[in-house]
């Protein structure tokens, strides 16, 4: 990343980078036969995901984590979720449902 010294620089740079995200949003089973919705793609290192996660999580009232550079939300949230980060920022167009 370059060195971005204006507060309001460097504000420009994050939304712009929110834009430039190719973001997965896909299901899979989780123990038991339940659904967990998993959003990745997201720069972990630009981007605070445990924060995103809790927006997300208030949100659609369900639980989820973080892991492995990815989100996780218990159940089937994908067009929500796709909504959601849109509203936060991201280009709806970068975002894939899966």
């Amino acid at each position: 990343m370059p060195r971005i010294v204006n507060p309001l620089d460097e504000m420009l740079f994050k939304e712009v980078l929110k834009e430039q995200q190719r973001i997965r949003v896909y299901i899979e089973k989780a123990r038991y036969g339940k659904l967990k919705t998993i959003i990745e793609g997201i720069d972990e290192k630009e981007f605070d995901l445990e924060d995103i996660a809790k927006k997300l999580k208030a949100k659609l009232a369900c639980g989820g984590t973080v892991k492995k550079g990815r989100i996780e939300l218990q159940g089937d949230h994908r067009e929500k979720v796709k909504k959601l980060l849109a509203d936060l920022g991201f280009s709806e167009d970068l975002i894939e449902i899966e």
